[in-house]
């Protein structure tokens, strides 16, 4: 019976030491760490990596719920995946365990709260993405990519998968660049 620990953060410029340090006081042997959207599993390989290897018995620690996930049913989904292993699933804040009934309950109002907060959040910024443009001071998200860069690679003749290639991205990406107007 193994104590494992599972730290994620949203983004690269997060700090994942908190949660590590509360998983190694809690007696975590393992802890698995990534710096990934909790908006759904995709990309999410230290979790699909936990959940191959608990065995019955083991213990999946996360700091905060929504650490697990911000959907309801994947975090319903991750919870159920471990007890068919015979696991259980503990937050440390606030303090809730599936190994007793009421766990349950409280896990499932936490996830639907978690999902709730999400959905509030991604409002919020849109309101406030609606207000800057209205008041013309929203500029955009910052540009990733070289667009001139692009287009003179296109006027060279390369195609759009050379040019994916060369620049770091998606073909996709470059379509959508190359259709732009000037």
């Amino acid at each position: 019976m193994a104590r494992i620990g599972y730290a994620r953060v949203s983004t690269a410029d997060q700090d994942l030491e908190t949660q590590l340090a509360k998983l190694k006081a809690e007696g975590c042997e393992v802890i698995r760490s990534e710096k990934v959207s909790g908006g759904s599993r995709d990309g999410r390989t230290e979790l699909a990596t936990v959940l191959e290897f608990l065995r019955p018995g083991d213990e999946l620690m996360v700091t905060r719920l929504d650490r697990l996930g911000r959907d309801t049913r994947d975090v319903l989904n991750l919870i159920y995946e471990c007890e068919q292993k015979g696991a259980f699933v503990t937050v440390l804040d606030p303090h809730v365990s599936t190994r007793g009934e009421m766990g349950h309950v409280v896990l499932t109002v936490l996830g639907m709260v978690a999902q709730m907060e999400r959905r509030f959040i991604k409002e919020r910024q849109r309101e406030g993405i609606e207000q800057a443009k209205r008041q013309g001071i929203y500029k955009g998200g910052k540009q990733r990519l070289d667009r001139s860069r692009v287009k003179a690679l296109c006027a060279d003749g390369k195609g759009a998968a050379q040019i994916a290639k060369l620049v770091g991205c998606s073909r996709m990406q470059i379509y959508r660049i190359l259709q732009e107007k000037a």
